[in-house]
């Protein structure tokens, strides 16, 4: 039996990455990666069963290291503006330099393999989160509210001003847009009194 070769496995999460951003799933197969990675399709099946393994493992791995590292330095029992405070400059710090892996993420997570992905990768936040959440509610620190309107009114606002940052333009492309601390501080201060009681 052939032993895994980290080298090999890393550079073809890396080719799988690079594909699925640039062609799709849809243009995504096996083959055009071996080819890529300068491999033989036989060893791709020694890392996966299958395409769709492949894209799921992978797909997954993205996920968590992404939910992992909205979480360095956190802690759910943070007062809430601090804790959130941590979220967002987790969260724009690593979608700021991971460019290519929030492209990915995006497309398997409207994909038929997105359900799966998501809740895989999210078996450790949502736990974390929910405590916060909760927590935060218990303190009176922020108003009762669902996850999902916490969600949308916590987070929303960095992911939108994140595409503004990343297209380089501001509401109707019309004007430059860079996101800065400053600009990212208003914001963050708006959605903490939006949710104060």
């Amino acid at each position: 039996m052939r032993t895994r070769d980290v080298n090999k496995e890393e550079l073809v999460k890396q080719k799988t990455i690079e594909m699925i951003v640039k062609h799709g799933i849809e243009g995504f197969a096996m083959n055009r990666l071996a080819k890529e990675c300068g491999i033989s399709v036989a060893t791709l099946y020694i890392y996966y069963a299958d395409k769709e393994d492949l894209i799921k493992k992978i797909g997954t791995e993205m996920g968590t290291y992404f939910f992992k590292s909205s979480l360095k330095d956190f802690s759910p029992d943070m007062p809430f503006a601090e804790g959130l405070a941590k979220q967002w400059e987790n969260r724009s710090e690593f979608m700021l330099k991971n460019k290519d892996k929030i492209a990915f993420w995006e497309i398997l997570q409207n994909s038929n393999y997105g359900e799966y992905i998501v809740n895989e990768s999210l078996i450790e936040l949502k736990e974390i989160m929910t405590q916060f959440l909760h927590g935060a509610i218990e303190r009176k620190e922020i108003i009762p509210v669902s996850k999902e309107v916490f969600w949308s009114i916590a987070y929303g606002p960095l992911y939108n001003l994140l595409r503004f940052h990343e297209k380089g333009k501001g509401l109707g492309g019309t004007t430059p847009f860079k996101l800065t601390a400053e600009i990212q501080q208003e914001a963050l201060s708006l959605v903490i009194k939006a949710l104060k009681p």
